[in-house]
């Protein structure tokens, strides 16, 4: 039966795991339409690929996929933002903040 045999044909990497134009588009919005605007990397996990969270100055966050760490960096270049570690640096206090805030007020969100 070889249910547990190996494919000789190597698999191309889920196109549903990759940045994608969408995603750099998003980013880009986000940054436009907001204030003191930081990125943070976050690293690949055995199920996401490397991702970039941008946190706003009240808090406000989003995360989309990305090329890996030289591909967020690239990214943060080019919009004028710094960019950090989320493994050295951790997530700044004004996220969690703003997560409470959602929690305990969802309506006004």
């Amino acid at each position: 039966m070889g249910l547990f045999r190996r494919s000789k044909r190597s698999r191309a990497a889920d196109p549903d795991r990759t940045a994608n134009r969408a995603d750099l588009e998003h980013l880009e919005n986000f940054v436009r339409t907001r204030k003191g605007v930081e990125a943070y990397i976050e690293p690949r996990t055995t199920v996401t690929e490397t991702t970039v969270i941008l946190i706003a100055d009240d808090g406000e966050w989003t995360r989309r996929r990305i090329d890996g760490p030289d591909g967020a960096r690239r990214f943060a270049y080019r919009v004028s933002i710094p960019i950090y570690d989320v493994a050295l640096m951790g997530y700044p206090q004004r996220m969690r903040d703003y997560n409470e805030r959602r929690k305990r007020r969802p309506e006004q969100y």
